[in-house]
């Protein structure tokens, strides 16, 4: 099953963990990026997500390719939302699949980390005060101070 890799509608979490059983896996590994209800001491309404659409898939369709060979997965997808996401809402998921539980969670963890921090997707924040804020699709910058600097490095340097 080929899955898009961005989706203005709300992801189907069960579909796609159906979707990823393989008979040479022995673990399936599934995350879950959902909207929660406060950020950097705020209450959030809702986001919203843009993408530069051609490139984010590219970019997307190329690190499961490298995880699978890196991790020897037998499946990989990702899925992102676009548009208005409401709390509770995922607005990402990962899933891998693989023979042992050690190479589906290490595969998993590279790649929302890649996706959050190297994917040209953007999120605007909507707080309850009425306030709203643009930013990538991480917060780490908040955090860090640093655009250059992640809370989740990559526990390896990218092949």
């Amino acid at each position: 099953m080929t899955i898009p890799y961005l989706s203005a509608t709300s992801l189907d979490l069960v579909g796609l963990l159906a979707s990823a059983h393989h008979p040479q896996a022995g673990a399936v590994v599934l995350f879950s990026g959902d909207v929660r209800d406060n950020n950097l001491g705020k209450a959030v309404d809702y986001l919203d997500y843009e993408a530069h659409e051609s490139m984010a898939s590219k970019m997307i369709a190329q690190v499961l390719e490298e995880a699978k060979k890196r991790w020897n997965l037998s499946i990989a997808l990702a899925q992102h939302r676009t548009g208005k996401v409401g709390v509770g809402e995922s607005a990402v998921v990962v899933i891998t699949a693989s023979p042992h539980r050690k190479e589906a969670y290490a595969a998993n963890r590279y790649i929302i980390d890649f996706i959050k921090h190297e994917v040209p997707i953007w999120k605007c924040e909507y707080f309850a005060d009425g306030t709203y804020k643009w930013g990538g699709n991480c917060n780490c910058q908040e955090v860090t101070g640093d655009a250059n600097k992640h809370i989740y490095e990559f526990d390896e340097p990218r092949a």
